[in-house]
């Protein structure tokens, strides 16, 4: 690595394939109103196509919260797209790859629960703006750059069109448009609602797999089977496997994950080695803790969304039936969907350590708003938003509330696509919102 430059940015450089890419290292403070000391690495990597060095910069925010940005093998899709008119730059946010990772092993550096707590609090959209804008500035002063989120990247560029729309020069977002004004409890009602309309479009597809399911959860209720990073799989977790419900290929995983779960050893019925292994592959959350650990803290705004959010999924859960634990027999079976469970702290083991801040961090009525609706009310940054009307993860009706209450923004409105259309089709969306803000 190069020695950092007067502002504090390092550089390293390769090439691949027609591209120069740049990684990009910058040290930010961890809490910018002071009150926490330390800092923090940002990190990003940019890409360049030759003939495109003086192109615009697109910086890319990944959905999430606590993934990191993609590391693309091969140039294609979206980033394909997205080259031909600009300089992309693909951030991982603090907390994710090389943005100083966040997980139990580094929490646990920091303190006793409240002080982890405390330290979890200041990962959330805000401080990745301003991480963002300190990039921004570091590499190209006071001129401002696009961006484009996924998911809960479009949700950090609602929060940056509210708190720095300065540092924007157009903003496109798939899958992301949070309700400005939702609670947790809001967008679980409706994201339960909508998981359960998958599940029997599922089950209509694949008409046995539902009384397989029920059967797998029935002997994991009376049968010890451990996965292959030793914890006993309960029928509770199992059921969050319908995180793949949202997915526009989720069908056929779990169809496939579904097909043949059973065998017999020693005249005892077992779960199959290899469902065990595919299931502990889907369900563990070693490789992005922080999306367990922040998931409902990126709908507290204090205040403004009812103080804490208090375990919403797990309390919002009771208000539905079809997905209660405790259905009675012959009652239609539902697997779950992008909900987060107190219980999941005591039974993964790469969460079991954060449990305590977690639970902390859930009771904090204090967490500041991210967005501002009369900001927004008079945004000048151009913005498209592509909206799902069948996500099951970013409720249609919230992001089409929002979209109506930002000043000129311009959506593209279809069923075609599940939550993940930005992978499965990147080219031709990332297409059709250009040609929104263009015109």
């Amino acid at each position: 690595m190069v020695p950092a430059t007067a502002t504090g940015l390092a550089t390293e450089s390769h090439r691949v394939d027609g591209h120069d890419v740049h990684e990009r290292v910058l040290a930010v403070p961890l809490d910018r109103t002071g009150h926490a000391p330390g800092t923090v690495e940002v990190f990003a990597r940019e890409y360049v196509r030759d003939g495109r060095e003086r192109a615009p910069r697109l910086v890319f925010l990944q959905g999430g919260p606590g993934n990191p940005a993609p590391r693309p093998d091969v140039v294609g899709g979206w980033l394909d797209r997205a080259l031909e008119e600009f300089r992309v730059v693909l951030l991982d946010q603090r907390g994710t790859g090389r943005s100083t990772p966040l997980d139990a092993q580094s929490l646990g550096e920091v303190g006793d629960d409240a002080a982890q707590a405390e330290h979890l609090s200041h990962f959330r959209a805000d401080a990745i703006v301003a991480d963002a804008e300190a990039l921004r500035r570091a590499l190209q002063g006071d001129e401002p750059w696009w961006v484009l989120g996924q998911s809960y990247g479009g949700f950090v560029i609602t929060c940056y069109l509210s708190q720095a729309p300065e540092g924007l020069a157009g903003a496109l977002v798939t899958a992301g448009l949070p309700g400005l004004r939702s609670s947790a409890d809001d967008v679980y009602r409706l994201t339960y609602a909508q998981t359960a309309v998958r599940n029997a479009e599922f089950f209509a597809r694949y008409p046995r797999d539902e009384a397989v399911a029920r059967a797998v959860a029935q002997h994991l209720d009376g049968e010890e089977e451990f996965l292959p990073t030793g914890e006993r799989l309960s029928s509770r977790r199992f059921r969050t496997l319908g995180i793949a419900l949202g997915q526009t290929s989720g069908f056929d995983a779990l169809h496939f994950a579904l097909e043949d779960p059973f065998t017999t050893v020693r005249g005892a019925r077992r779960l199959r080695q290899r469902f065990l292994v595919e299931a502990g592959r889907r369900l563990s959350f070693a490789a992005h803790p922080l999306y367990a650990a922040l998931h409902e803290s990126i709908y507290a705004q204090g205040a403004v969304t009812g103080g804490a959010t208090r375990w919403s999924a797990h309390r919002v859960r009771e208000e539905f039936g079809e997905f209660s634990l405790d259905a009675p027999a012959g009652a239609p079976f539902r697997f779950t969907g992008e909900h987060v469970y107190p219980w999941q702290f005591e039974e993964d083991p790469a969460l079991v350590p954060l449990r305590g801040a977690v639970d902390l961090l859930a009771g904090r009525a204090d967490l500041p708003p991210l967005y501002d609706p009369d900001v927004l009310g008079g945004n000048a940054v151009p913005l498209a938003a592509a909206v799902y009307v069948d996500d099951m993860f970013v409720p249609y009706d919230l992001s089409a509330r929002t979209a109506r209450e930002v000043r000129g923004a311009r959506t593209l409105v279809t069923n075609a696509y599940q939550h993940d259309g930005l992978r499965m089709d990147g080219r031709r969306l990332l297409d059709g919102l250009l040609e929104l803000v263009h015109r």
